[in-house]
């Protein structure tokens, strides 16, 4: 783990989160030789290390449990030199070191500086924000299948949307229940059609169509959840032992609003070189105004916000070719 940023050498390039994105702009950045870390969140987990199966990246035909993956890219990152550190980055600031424009970033008590900043904090499951959501986190409702799953074996569940998140996860869920309601408020799944396919193949899910959550209720623990039919206004109740949630993602972008330019959902808006609005301070992965967040996307824009950064570096230090 890295210490405190001394304050007459800051890093070349200080990358904030631990994710597909991070590592890989991490792995890049080091392997040009600049001096590089990444601040991994102490209360934020990568999306990637609670997905069970990734069966979509190349060069990796046989499928990947997603936390076996993202070990494998922080030990080829570590590798080429990349340093560590965890905390939850509060605050980047500018500040001069020596005769060159950089950054402090206050993470907790620590404080790094760097000549290039680069955000790559991901996103989280977006809530239901439904009575009974927050009461019953850790008691019935659920952001992740592969964590909770073998604790309803032999039980009915519901999972909450129609992407392809939903439905692996909802796939994943039937090793273990004996029964997945997938709750979607459209008629009609949005996952990709091999995941449809094997979605209704599958004897143990069912399909809650046009339907909302309205609550969910039960006494210590889950029991079941108010659905409303979104055509018809209809209620209806569905005996469950748990729910999981995974209608869509929130980016951890919090402490950078007011540094950086964000769209309306509060993702960071970047050009084609993951450069953002503000000069030495780039972003990518989840948390970047984009249409598809894959892990082989994040990996991409990682290796484009190194590129671009390293150019940066050099830039200021005089040393571009």
């Amino acid at each position: 783990m890295a210490g405190e940023s001394v304050s007459n050498s800051p890093y070349d390039v200080v990358i904030i989160g631990g994710g597909p994105a991070g590592l890989t702009a991490g792995m890049y950045a080091a392997r040009a030789n600049l001096r590089t870390l990444a601040i991994a969140g102490d209360s934020t987990v990568s999306q990637v290390t609670v997905t069970d199966l990734i069966e979509n990246y190349p060069g990796i035909s046989e499928g990947i449990n997603g936390f076996d993956l993202a070990e494998r890219f922080k030990a080829q990152a570590v590798q080429f030199g990349l340093e560590t550190a965890s905390g939850d980055v509060t605050e980047g600031t500018g500040k001069r070191w020596g005769d060159k424009d950089g950054w402090e970033i206050a993470a907790g008590e620590m404080r790094f500086g760097a000549l290039a900043v680069i955000i790559a904090t991901g996103a989280n499951w977006r809530r239901l924000g439904v009575p009974g959501e927050e009461r019953f986190i850790g008691k019935g409702v659920s952001f992740c299948a592969t964590c909770d799953g073998p604790f309803y074996k032999n039980r009915e569940v519901a999972v909450v949307g129609g992407g392809d998140t939903a439905i692996q996860e909802a796939l994943y869920l039937t090793r273990f229940a004996k029964k997945v309601t997938v709750i979607h408020r459209r008629d009609r799944l949005r996952a990709t059609a091999i995941l449809r396919k094997r979605a209704f193949a599958s004897e143990k899910i069912a399909f809650a169509w046009d339907s909302v959550v309205e609550s969910i209720d039960g006494l210590d623990l889950v029991q079941e959840v108010r659905l409303k039919d979104i055509k018809t206004g209809a209620l209806s109740k569905l005996s469950v032992n748990g729910i999981f949630v995974f209608v869509g993602l929130t980016p951890n972008t919090a402490p950078f609003r007011e540094l950086v330019r964000v769209d309306a959902g509060g993702y960071i808006t970047t050009d084609a070189h993951m450069q953002t609005s503000v000069p030495g301070i780039f972003a990518c992965g989840d948390c970047i105004a984009k249409r598809l967040r894959q892990v082989v996307t994040a990996c991409g824009d990682g290796a484009t916000a190194a590129f671009s950064a390293q150019l940066y570096v050099e830039e200021l230090k005089g040393e571009a070719y």
